[in-house]
């Protein structure tokens, strides 16, 4: 089934795009959503400025995406997890944990937009991929260290067994 978009849809196209879809993805839900209407020269022509008009706007967002993935190279962060001796988390260190480093650095990322390979589960220094748009991203530094809070526990902890082999003496 063939349809002219209205509105701009992710994945598949801007306004005034014709898109070749599905009978069911275009009846039950581009046309009763208003996303889509037939593919007539005559809609195609009332939609020509709007096309533009989203042309425009994708061009504009492409330029903020390239300024932010420019600010964003070789931007290094640390993260603060607590962790057992050995460097082993007691969780793990994940895109949300990233992202909201990334904007307390005055970076605006999403969770949605930083990609790991696997979570980090141990102290380490890791590459996270920042991608705003298919072929924008950027590489970022994460460093993951213990914090304070491990390392006072884990003092704490020796600082007990001396106390109670002094007491027994």
């Amino acid at each position: 089934m063939k349809l002219l978009l209205t509105k701009d849809i992710p994945h598949l196209g801007i306004v005034g795009d014709v898109v070749n879809v599905s009978a069911g993805y275009g009846r039950n839900y581009l046309l009763p959503k208003g996303l889509g209407t037939a593919a007539t020269d005559a809609n195609m022509r009332a939609l020509a400025e709007d096309r533009k008009q989203a042309e425009e706007r994708r061009r504009v967002a492409r330029e903020a995406m390239m300024a932010a993935v420019d600010r964003l190279r070789e931007v290094e962060i640390t993260i603060a997890a607590a962790a057992n001796e050995d460097g082993a988390l007691y969780g793990s260190v994940g895109p949300r944990e990233i992202a909201s480093a990334l904007r307390d650095e005055g970076h605006e990322v999403d969770a949605a937009h930083v990609h790991l390979d696997v979570p980090i589960r141990r102290l380490d220094k890791v590459m996270a991929t920042v991608k705003l748009a298919d072929e924008i991203s950027a590489e970022v530094t994460v460093w993951v260290v213990r914090s304070q809070a491990s390392i006072d526990e884990d003092e704490g902890g020796e600082n007990r067994e001396q106390t109670q082999d002094e007491e027994s003496d």
